[in-house]
């Protein structure tokens, strides 16, 4: 189960500060730097979460083209040759040198419309000899699940979203699927501040686990 104080961390930023948001428009994704058989993994995972959250996933976005757009590369510079990345990124250069000096695998940048829900995500992952060794639809999975809302900067620094089963396979915990359905309940907020906010999403992955779980 999931109590309203877990969830509450889960979208409390290490500042302190509660912040929540889900998509505001359907999802448009687009994958550089993998092969076919990569791209269809990574695309699935994206569609699974949709279907989960009830949301939508299309082929353009039509102010952005594509506003999910996911990098896989060997080395942070790679970044800077990039046409045109450093228009969507503002301050690319700075951004590329600290999470190269971190030794950092993976990070994501969110964009906000006027009402403050996402717009837009940038998605950059470093391969290297941990994600290397991630099957393809584990490492999809994982990112799907943390483009899907804007979770806390520390959300799942102790304990994965995602949870293996006793055959060995690796599934999204049903916990957290229940909490992405919830957020994007057509009667909660796109986005808010306000901390009671986890009091009624807890509700909501409490109702659902109890269905899931007759």
């Amino acid at each position: 189960m999931m109590d309203a104080a877990e969830v509450e961390r889960l979208f409390t930023r290490s500042d302190g500060t509660y912040l929540f948001a889900r998509w505001g428009r359907p999802i448009a994704p687009i994958v550089f730097g993998v092969d076919d058989a990569s791209l269809s993994v990574i695309k699935g995972a994206f569609e699974a979460l949709c279907t989960l959250a009830g949301h939508s996933m299309t082929e353009t976005d039509p102010e952005l083209g594509s506003n999910v757009m996911v990098f896989f590369f060997r080395d942070w510079d790679e970044l800077l040759g990039v046409p045109d990345l450093d228009r969507l990124i503002d301050g690319l250069t700075p951004l590329v040198a600290r999470l190269s000096a971190a030794d950092a695998n993976q990070y994501r940048v969110f964009r906000f419309d006027e009402a403050g829900a996402i717009k837009a995500c940038f998605v950059f992952l470093r391969m290297d000899d941990e994600l290397a060794a991630l099957p393809a639809d584990t490492l999809a999975l994982n990112q799907a699940v943390q483009t899907m809302v804007l979770w806390s900067d520390t959300a799942f620094s102790e304990r994965s979203p995602l949870g293996l089963l006793d055959d060995g396979r690796v599934v999204l915990r049903p916990e957290i699927g229940s909490l992405i359905g919830a957020a994007y309940d057509p009667v909660m907020p796109p986005t808010t501040e306000d901390a009671s906010h986890a009091l009624r999403l807890a509700a909501r992955v409490s109702v659902a686990l109890e269905g899931i779980n007759e």
